[in-house]
């Protein structure tokens, strides 16, 4: 996911998908600790967006 289009989020809809994403990852990892994932750059791709999200929403918390 690009920065743009996390900027085009709503703050409900954000917060939604960091919850969503982090589900997600932490299944990933369990997943590639027990059988190795094909791709495992997945993760570190999936990390790297809760980042980005993390950060745009702790931007828009110190803009209010």
């Amino acid at each position: 996911m690009k920065i743009a289009e996390i900027k085009e989020l709503s703050l409900k809809e954000l917060i939604e998908r960091i919850d969503v994403d982090t589900a997600l990852l932490n299944q990933k990892m369990i997943n590639h600790s027990v059988t190795p994932m094909d791709n495992p750059a997945q993760i570190k791709k999936l990390r790297r967006t809760i980042a980005r999200m993390k950060t745009n929403l702790h931007q828009r918390e110190l803009n209010k």
